[in-house]
């Protein structure tokens, strides 16, 4: 085990005292950057005195290879350390639950002994809390069932009472008439019944024995693209790695999964153990398909060719990248960080053309409209419209009440489309400072938007240009972007859809929701034509170059592709 020595311990204090007064390290990255002024003040007198009376001058230790803010972090590791220990049973297992229940004071004045039986309390009073919670939603639910009793034999009464009450109507009218009539049911014809036709076409099930499972990720896969010129497959994972796939010619099924070649794993990490904050978050290939770049939650982005080499990392970030696009020319690369920044990227060298500061909070999502300018989206509930070269937003856009999620330019850059939690999503156009279309069908937040690639200057010209919208309320929406109106509500996933996807030929759309199910439907009639179910939650989906096959990423750490034919 290794031990630090006195020497090295008071040169770490040196380093902690002659730094203080300069902002910490920053911290791992968080969803939520909000930091307080953590500025402190300065100890370079004690840090001088401390330097001669130790005689550091004389040491051997390089103060070069020794990071800033060494001494926090050598005792928040020990920190960690004994919370760990702190949580582990005697065998050396974990506990079961979090690890939240100590506070730091605790860790530093308390034995592990101590801290162990402060956690078992702790928990044991959670746990009978959770319980009185659980006994009292029980006596709730078993009064609320008695009352819904009482409420079905008071209404039963009350219908026996009223055919009663009929009963001896009809039999005072019988005697008034001085007769008794005897009446026959006539069978009702078909035209007297009421009959509600379900106007959609039988749905296609695609069995598991026909779709392609892609194993080997370690961790739920967040995104997945196709290669834009041939049959590989990237996707993106919890696990810290990108993989890139070979897709083989012929039907997807069993055989072609057990033939599968193995995977380029693209590791975003050093050592043998994966790395929690280097999550890969997001990715894209270039139009050539001969460059893949990925997105991850240490804030750095990273090219690859697509026989997995690492090209390039850029490194200036200070969050987690949400989003990550190619322009189409490229040569350059667009990033969206937590750090509310921006940043245009040279592809070749590496080197950052410029950093776009506009966002008073986290950038979620960035958009090409053409080769030199973009689009940003953020939690500010902000709309930026940036140009390479300018320094300050080319439009703003704002309107949206709440964080605005995803962005996405028609495919001829003149109209750009937002979803937002505030349930809406809204249509721009540059000769407008306000929205020109504002669609508001959602019942929940909306997660993402796509637009077909159909109408003039695409090379479906003829079909009609239509924006999909899904929703955590379950559904998907079709608009018309001419009218503004809603053309279909697709309403067959049972849970909050996180990813939409329209054919080549912009004639299907396929979806993907935490209801495990892919389905794809008609972009003309909004009908349901073929259904996959799987294992576990879907992040994404996405067609093939063809437009024959699809690909999903789903919760339970695997890649299915599919084939589709009408």
């Amino acid at each position: 085990m290794a031990i630090i020595t006195s020497v090295e311990l008071n040169y770490l204090v040196f380093r902690y005292l002659h730094e203080s007064g300069k902002p910490p390290a920053p911290p791992a990255p968080a969803l939520d950057h909000t930091q307080g002024d953590r500025t402190l003040a300065g100890f370079t007198h004690t840090a001088f005195t401390l330097g001669y009376e130790a005689s550091l001058n004389k040491m051997s230790i390089d103060g070069n290879l020794v990071p800033p803010g060494a001494l926090v972090s050598f005792v928040q590791k020990g920190i960690q350390y004994l919370e760990l220990e702190a949580n582990l049973n005697d065998d050396n297992t974990d506990l079961d639950g979090d690890f939240s229940l100590l506070q730091p004071v605790e860790l530093l004045t308390k034995d592990v002994a101590e801290l162990r039986q402060l956690i078992r309390e702790r928990r044991e009073k959670i746990e009978k809390e959770r319980e009185k919670e659980r006994e009292k939603e029980r006596e709730k639910e078993r009064e609320r069932e008695r009352e819904k009793q009482e409420r079905e034999r008071e209404r039963a009464e009350r219908e026996r009472d009223r055919e009663q009450k009929e009963r001896d109507k009809e039999r005072e009218r019988d005697k008034e008439r001085g007769d008794v009539k005897v009446k026959i049911e006539e069978p009702r014809s078909s035209g007297d019944m009421d009959v509600t036709v379900a106007a959609t076409n039988p749905v296609n099930e695609i069995p598991a024995s026909q779709v392609t499972i892609l194993e080997g990720h370690g961790s739920e896969v967040f995104i997945c693209a196709w290669n834009p010129t041939g049959s590989l497959l990237a996707s993106g994972s919890g696990d810290s790695t990108a993989r890139i796939w070979t897709i083989a010619d012929g039907p997807s099924g069993v055989n072609a999964q057990s033939s599968a070649p193995r995977p380029l794993v693209l590791k975003h990490f050093r050592g043998k153990t994966n790395e929690k904050s280097k999550d890969v978050t997001t990715l894209d290939w270039n139009a050539e398909g001969t460059l893949l770049a990925t997105g991850s939650y240490d804030g750095q982005a990273r090219i690859w060719s697509k026989d997995g080499e690492l090209k390039n990392t850029l490194n200036k970030h200070k969050g987690p990248i949400f989003s990550l696009k190619w322009n189409k020319k490229a040569d350059l690369l667009l990033s969206g960080s937590v750090d509310k920044t921006a940043i245009v990227w040279d592809a070749k060298t590496g080197e950052v053309k410029q950093q776009f500061e506009y966002h008073e909070a986290p950038t979620l999502d960035v958009d090409w409209r053409n080769n030199m300018s973009f689009a940003t989206c953020s939690t500010d509930n902000m709309i930026y419209v940036c140009k390479l070269g300018e320094t300050k937003p080319v439009k703003k856009f704002a309107g949206h009440e709440d964080e605005v999620n995803a962005i996405k330019w028609d495919p001829t850059g003149n109209l750009l489309a937002s979803c937002s939690d505030d349930y809406t999503a809204k249509i721009w156009s540059m000769k407008h400072e306000k929205c020109v279309h504002d669609l508001k069908e959602h019942k929940k937040e909306i997660y993402t938007i796509k637009w077909s690639p159909s109408g003039p200057g695409t090379s479906n010209p003829n079909q009609q240009l239509v924006l999909a919208s899904a929703s955590f309320d379950a559904t998907i929406r079709l608009w018309d972007v001419e009218q503004g109106i809603q053309l279909y509500s697709l309403t067959q996933h049972s849970e909050p859809v996180y990813s939409v996807a329209f054919s080549p030929n912009g004639e299907f759309l396929a979806s993907g929701s935490f209801d495990k199910c892919l389905h794809i439907w008609s972009v003309k009639d909004g009908n349901l034509l073929k259904t996959y179910k799987g294992s576990g939650g879907i992040f994404e989906v996405c067609w093939n170059k063809e437009g024959d096959r699809v690909a999903a990423c789903f919760s339970n750490n695997t890649v299915c592709v599919l084939d589709f034919r009408m």
